[in-house]
């Protein structure tokens, strides 16, 4: 693991995190957690990693969420962002396309956390005209 940290794909410092079950239960049903998937269509502030990150913090502490790492990588002056937060609680991930002034945003979170609460952030920053939202809840118990 200590050769993955100078590619910035481990945390410098990990976290210990509570061990508790951090599975969910909502309208009489128990599951892992809320995976919200979002389409931003002309979007805005595509190109910033520094941004991004910034913006997904933010999107994560809204949420109530525990923010353990992050990882962005950017595709020169002009072009995407793929990045990830890693969450105690999951995850928000994104993609952009600021060529199709596009992104494509993950948002898995389980437990107290309310994933719903990242949007008003989202929205503000990256600023869509149109935004595709689908949620689905993972890990279902029968």
């Amino acid at each position: 693991m200590d050769a993955l940290s100078p590619l910035g794909m481990v945390s410098d410092a990990p976290r210990e995190v509570e061990q508790k079950d951090y599975f969910v239960e909502k309208d009489g049903v128990k599951f892992a957690g809320t995976h919200l998937l979002l389409d931003l269509w002309e979007a805005s502030n595509l190109t910033d990693p520094e941004l991004i990150d910034r913006a997904l913090r933010d999107a994560a502490e809204a949420a109530n969420a525990t923010i353990l790492h992050s990882h962005f990588h950017h595709f020169g002056p002009d072009g995407g962002v793929s990045g990830v937060l890693v969450l105690a609680e999951s995850h928000i991930s994104i993609h952009t396309w600021p060529e199709r002034n596009f992104a494509a945003v993950d948002i898995f979170m389980c437990g107290s956390c309310n994933p719903y609460h990242s949007l008003p952030v989202l929205k503000e920053v990256f600023a869509p005209r149109s935004i595709l939202l689908s949620e689905q809840r993972r890990g279902l118990i029968a």
